[in-house]
């Protein structure tokens, strides 16, 4: 763990040469999400590549920059595509930016991602924030020997999504008319997308969407004490009686189409923190 606190402080430090304010939110842009970064007023793009330590994006739909500037009058750093587990990445590796962006300042972390609806309320390009996740991932960030500098070694995970930032994300929602759903985001490894039997399972034990990615980030996010705000847009179905052929061409044109309307609600958020 001392070398992994040691990188941390290598990444924030060359980071900290293009970046002289000290950032208040972290972004992490999921699949098909980057149109968000559209609204940011940039003033630094850093490819992963140059920052030490940095994994590299291998997936259609994630650019692979860490972007420092400001929305709504607040100062953010907004990751441009993540790391998942099923790339071949370490866990410590997937979150290795939620603790580089905590070490450069940031109070609060927000992450959106594409995720497939067992809830049968839910339809395609519905927004859900989540209130609350089941980890099925076969491994833990958090495994090995703990380093306090970084955080408990048992963090208390009651309510790893903060209910103050659902409450105003809420109250954004109604004054901007936009229909939000809510419920439990089921993390798996991936990359295959789930069968049928699959769906059906994670939707009996409580989940109302499953994705790859996310709750590494946000158990990590927790260890580290910073409030986190994450929403679901549903790219797909896995619910439903005829059949559910899914591809990532899909999952992206969906996650686009519902970018303007995560932007909104993101945008009001930061806006009134």
């Amino acid at each position: 763990m001392e070398e992994l606190f040691d990188k941390i402080q290598s990444a924030a430090s060359f980071i900290r040469q293009s970046v002289s304010a000290k950032p208040e939110v972290g972004i992490v842009l999921g699949t098909g999400l980057g149109g968000l970064a559209d609204t940011i007023a940039i003033e630094h793009r850093l490819p992963y590549r140059d920052i030490p330590y940095f994994p590299q994006s291998t997936v259609m739909g994630h650019s692979g920059e860490l972007l420092s500037g400001e929305i709504g009058g607040k100062k953010v750093l907004a990751m441009s595509g993540r790391f998942h587990f099923y790339e071949g990445y370490s866990m410590q590796e997937v979150t290795f930016p939620i603790r580089v962006m905590k070490a450069l300042g940031i109070n609060t972390l927000m992450v959106s991602n594409a995720a497939g609806g067992m809830n049968a309320a839910f339809k395609v390009g519905d927004i859900m924030i989540i209130r609350d996740h089941i980890n099925l991932m076969p491994e833990h960030p958090l495994r090995g020997k703990n380093d306090e500098r970084l955080g408990v070694r048992f963090p208390d995970m009651s309510e790893p999504y903060s209910r103050q930032l659902i409450a105003i994300a809420e109250k954004i929602a109604r004054e901007e008319n936009l229909d939000i759903r809510t419920g439990v985001y089921a993390g798996v490894q991936g990359p295959t997308f789930e069968t049928k039997a699959e769906y059906e399972y994670l939707h009996r034990i409580g989940a109302d969407a499953v994705g790859m990615s996310t709750v590494p980030e946000v158990i990590v996010a927790v260890h580290a004490g910073l409030k986190v705000f994450a929403l679901s847009i549903i790219t797909d179905l896995g619910i439903r009686e005829d059949d559910n052929p899914v591809t990532h061409e899909e999952v992206l044109a969906a996650a686009s189409a519902a970018t303007p309307k995560m932007t909104k609600l993101f945008q009001g958020m930061i806006g009134s923190m």
